[in-house]
């Protein structure tokens, strides 16, 4: 004979505790990520602590100007390799626009060299993007990236005031990761 026993409470009471806390811990992940959606940008956007002399680099900026890395010294420079043709690159660019329009007069600027473009193209990205800090050519492209000594782009180098290189990424930069590493750089001895 089966004799159908009913189900006591506590044997009951576990799969509901744990479906709730699963719902709870669906709900805490939900709030957090629409709470911060900054965290799916940043994820690879930690630099490398890094200590080299800034290597010696020479190119044309869009307006044929020679300029030099050395004529920067006393100023905060971020390096940044691009090119028009890389979805981080081009994602970041605003964010690196915005961060140089609040920090430039306090000694920082941003030097975006491109990889090997056309030219044409550099200036069309350059107009269509209102890049306001320098843009300078590199046409050989493995110039700055052997003096560098990388091969990722996009790749930025955090340059200090006395010429030494503080901060490495490779990979697009967040405007929380600019915060928390640059703006300690830029604040030293002002």
């Amino acid at each position: 004979m089966n004799e159908t026993r009913p189900l006591s409470a506590s044997r009951l009471a576990v799969p509901v505790i744990i479906f709730g806390l699963g719902l709870v811990l669906i709900a805490v992940s939900a709030f957090l990520i629409s709470r911060n959606t900054s965290l799916q940008n940043d994820f690879a956007t930690v630099p490398v602590k890094v200590n080299f002399p800034a290597p010696e680099v020479t190119l044309n900026d869009t307006r044929g100007v020679t300029r030099s890395l050395a004529e920067y010294r006393g100023q905060v420079v971020l390096v940044n390799l691009w090119a028009t043709w890389c979805p981080p690159c081009k994602e970041e660019m605003p964010t690196l626009q915005a961060f140089y329009n609040e920090h430039n007069a306090e000694g920082f600027t941003i030097i975006a060299i491109n990889d090997g473009d056309p030219e044409a193209d550099v200036l069309q990205f350059e107009k269509d993007y209102r890049l306001s800090f320098p843009v300078w050519l590199d046409p050989e492209y493995y110039s700055t990236e052997e003096a560098f000594k990388t091969v990722n782009l996009p790749t930025s180098f955090v340059i200090d005031r006395e010429g030494t290189v503080r901060l490495m990424w490779v990979g697009g930069i967040s405007r929380r990761a600019l915060d928390q590493y640059v703006i300690p750089i830029i604040m030293e001895k002002q």
